[in-house]
């Protein structure tokens, strides 16, 4: 199956089909102090009816691959050094603006980090989601509004007629959230991107917004990509796992592998300081020192400073990733000692 640049899907995707594939991305940033590589050669798919989850502490990437898929990164300062990022097989790099434009919010769709940022304060909620589907969908304004109450029914709000109205500050936090996923999904996207969607609420409306994703995946077909940094969010709705650490891609596997038998220190390290993976324990376990910035990486392993396994090739060399099995791969010279 193709796509066409216009923006219009050429066949419905089956399950599993691949809809997104990054492959070998590297986003860098021009700074006065030198080239920043936010991004460097990250590789992954995005299939129809999947979930697939990126995880890693704040500053490893993740939210930068995601502006990339969208093209959303500023250039200048950022760049796009390598790779490509193929929808329905049309390299996204490749296209005009005007023809990105046709794919950003209509075939491809982001849920944004904080909703009270991402929504315009001055217009309605409704409006902001009805001027969505005017723009790609081409409905008259009666129609458009008829459809953002539709999605405010579809995730859940109450009184979808009456919210339609009402501006974001008249929300609450998980209610923007949901009008939020309203939003990216009123144009019917094959691909859904979601920044880190539960942050800032309470367990309760998490555990609402995840379900309310699941149910929509599963009545629309979507591809997902998860981004977060609570592996808890991972186990419970993803499919597969990539493991990003200052910026690269150390460890993907299916979600049931990846915690059954994580193979990189990093990957361990992050379920060992988890709460709900070490109740029998007294104290947490926590990964001593900081990601380093992207502009003081070396020529080594980026996580052989914080690693209790790291070596001296560690520090000399950058591992490739590696095949461990049939689908499982990771970046460390030392797997046989971590497993």
């Amino acid at each position: 199956m193709k796509h066409e640049p216009n923006g219009q899907a050429a066949g419905a995707p089956q399950a599993g089909d691949a809809l997104l594939e990054v492959d070998g991305l590297s986003t860098y940033f021009d700074t006065v102090e030198g080239t920043v590589r936010s991004v460097d050669g990250v590789s992954y798919r995005v299939r129809a009816g999947r979930t697939l989850g990126v995880v890693g502490e704040s500053g490893c990437g993740k939210s930068v691959t995601a502006l990339s898929i969208l093209r959303l990164v500023p250039t200048p300062p950022g760049r796009y050094a390598a790779g490509e990022i193929r929808y329905r097989g049309v390299n996204l790099l490749s296209l005009t603006e005007k023809q990105m434009r046709k794919i950003r919010g209509n075939r491809i769709s982001m849920i944004f980090q904080e909703p009270m940022t991402s929504l315009n304060p001055v217009l309605t909620v409704g409006r902001q989601i009805a001027e969505t589907v005017m723009l790609h969908q081409k409905l008259g304004r009666r129609e458009a509004y008829a459809r953002a109450e539709e999605m405010l029914g579809l995730v859940q709000i109450a009184e979808p007629a009456r919210r339609v109205h009402e501006y974001p500050h008249q929300l609450s936090g998980g209610m923007r959230q949901r009008v939020m996923i309203a939003l990216a999904l009123a144009c019917n996207p094959e691909v859904l991107i979601a920044d880190e969607p539960t942050t800032a609420l309470d367990v309760t409306i998490q555990a609402q917004i995840i379900d309310l994703l699941r149910r929509l995946q599963a009545q629309m077909g979507m591809g997902i990509v998860m981004i977060t940094h609570d592996l808890g969010v991972v186990a419970e709705c993803c499919d597969r796992v990539v493991v990003m650490y200052a910026g690269r891609k150390v460890e993907e596997a299916p979600v049931a592998e990846l915690f059954d038998r994580p193979l990189h220190p990093y990957t361990r390290a992050l379920m060992a300081s988890m709460p709900s993976m070490n109740a029998g324990r007294a104290r947490l376990a926590e990964i001593p020192g900081m990601v380093p910035a992207p502009s003081e990486l070396g020529r080594g392993c980026s996580f052989a400073p914080r690693c209790a396994y790291a070596t001296g090739r560690c520090r000399a060399e950058a591992p490739p990733l590696e095949a461990h099995g049939a689908d499982h791969v990771a970046a460390c010279f030392e797997v046989e000692r971590v497993a």
